[in-house]
């Protein structure tokens, strides 16, 4: 019905596209229509297509209007990596928005959310729509008047942030988010599923005397493992009463116990953070539980085994293991107002999703969301061959077996992408490439800019890339190279790899998920 549609619309001049637009969002606020009628639905997205085309020179397959569609009634869309989920979203922007809806567009990261805000502004303005975007740097007052346009672009974590700061503000100073109304979110499955239960929290500083610390954990010095009681799985240590006796006579000996015992109320505030300096002292330890870097106590994620830079054991702990290793004590902070993704995105009224893999977590969209999942069709047929497993005795043959294949791959100049789940496995990759002296670009999660780069690139003859995780990433693989980035790019190099096979993607092994294996196989096309 929107394609019948095409040849009519064309025909209109600007200032009769918008006329047509707004017309019809007067007739739907007036009349206080919660839904399109599907015959207005199929103009706006025929509308939608022609802007588009004129505009910024995309015309909308008919795969990215269906998935258009589907983001309109709340569903979660999933379409494969590389079908253009970017342009996809301003057809739900422009359908909500001639329901008098305002719309927020939520990416993983600061620089997509810049990025397609920029990229796809032309089809807004072009009908007078206004649009803007929210950066992590913003002052408040560009904020607020971000977040009076149409279209929001930005990123989860600044959106729930903005929420919170909005709620710690007094009555009368300018909120900035206002009436939570549409979000459309891209990597659904990332911010839904993968991130919903980290909370997000603001912080204020606490009032307790830095000193009580290094105070309290020299008290516990002499107490040895008769003295108490250690619970393993709840990560607590209970003091006997031969330890009390002993914590007691070192309070009264620098005369700091009030009244007659260390249970008193007068005593809390040192009774809490002596049970912190027992937990310091019996149960965590260096190296397993945390390493000492650069004069600091770095946390060691217990479930990836990675370091956890600027997280901070909770309730004290933190400070009483500075104490304990003798470095610079720094003060708490306590927070003030958190909440998690799950908990933000279900105070929108509707909310809807696109991502390359969401079928393999449809139960949990549901059940927590009450989201369905729709696989969009893509625009050409599907021609990617996935290989089975190869599966070694040891890790030795495995990455010998890695090697082999990076040697045969380099000799005939096909593209390379070497997934991997962690930033170690990457590195011990890349040495072993080093030593055979092949040349490759290794991408950790360090930088944005940069990152955009080096995945532009890695679509070349002879180029090979080792990656961390590449969920999300935003930045499409072009086979022979970007030309926009490149200056040295040539149709030569594209036809050459599409001959070759166009781009390998080589997993060394799975990830924890389903779900971001098939996001680097998804790479490949």
């Amino acid at each position: 019905k929107v394609n019948l549609l095409e040849n009519e619309i064309r025909e209109l001049s600007q200032e009769q596209l918008i006329k047509k637009l707004f017309d019809l969002k007067e007739i739907y606020v007036q009349n206080k229509k919660k839904e399109l009628d599907e015959k207005d639905l199929c103009i706006i997205s025929a509308i939608t297509r022609e802007v588009s085309d004129r505009s910024i020179g995309l015309r909308h397959f008919d795969s990215q209007i269906i998935g258009g569609i589907a983001l309109y009634y709340g569903l979660i869309a999933e379409m494969k990596t590389g079908e253009g989920k970017t342009l996809v979203a301003t057809i739900p922007i422009i359908l909500n928005f001639v329901l008098g809806k305002k719309v927020h567009l939520i990416t993983v990261n600061d620089y997509l959310a810049k990025r397609d805000s920029l990229w796809m502004g032309p089809v807004y303005e072009y009908l007078n729509i206004s649009n803007s975007f929210i950066q992590n740097d913003q002052s408040i007052e560009e904020k607020v008047k971000s977040y009076e346009s149409h279209i929001v672009y930005g990123n989860n974590n600044e959106f729930c942030f903005d929420y919170l700061r909005d709620n710690l503000r007094s009555s009368n100073s300018p909120k900035m988010q206002g009436e939570l109304q549409i979000a459309v979110i891209d990597e659904a499955d990332s911010v839904l599923i993968d991130e919903s239960r980290s909370p997000l929290g603001i912080s204020g500083p606490v009032k307790t005397p830095i000193q009580l610390f290094k105070l309290c954990y020299e008290i516990t010095e002499d107490l040895n493992i008769e003295d108490v009681e250690i619970n393993e799985e709840r990560k607590n240590v209970l003091l006997k009463d031969s330890g009390i006796k002993k914590i007691e006579f070192n309070l009264k000996k620098i005369n700091y116990l009030k009244g007659n015992s260390l249970f008193d109320n007068e005593n809390l505030e040192a009774y809490q953070i002596i049970n912190q300096s027992l937990k310091a002292r019996f149960l965590y330890e260096k190296d397993k539980d945390y390493i000492l870097k650069d004069g600091q106590i770095v946390v060691i994620d217990e479930f990836s085994g990675r370091l956890s830079q600027g997280r901070r054991f909770g309730e004290g702990l933190h400070q009483s293991l500075e104490a304990k290793e003798d470095v610079k004590i720094q003060s708490e902070s306590i927070t003030l107002a958190s909440i998690t993704f799950q908990n933000y995105f279900k105070k929108y009224e509707k909310i809807s999703g696109m991502t390359g893999t969401a079928l393999t977590e449809s139960e949990e969209l549901m059940e927590i969301y009450g989201l369905n999942v729709i696989e969009i069709p893509t625009n050409r047929e599907m021609i990617r061959k996935d290989q089975n497993d190869q599966i070694y005795k040891t890790s030795d043959e495995k990455y010998l077996a890695v090697l082999e294949l990076v040697k045969i791959k380099y000799s005939s100049g096909q593209p390379l992408l070497i997934g991997t789940t962690s930033i170690e496995k990457s590195n011990f990759i890349s040495e072993i490439l080093k030593k055979s002296s092949i040349p490759h670009n290794v991408l950790n999660a360090k930088n944005h800019e940069n990152e955009a780069e080096i995945i532009a690139q890695a679509g070349k003859p002879f180029q090979i890339t080792v990656a961390t995780n590449m969920a999300g990433r935003g930045t499409d693989i072009k086979l022979g190279g970007n030309p926009e980035i490149d200056k040295n790019f040539s149709e030569d190099d594209y036809k050459k790899v599409i001959e070759l096979g166009g781009l390998c993607i080589l997993g060394t092994e799975r990830h924890e998920s389903r779900r971001i294996d098939n996001q680097l196989r998804g790479r490949s096309g």
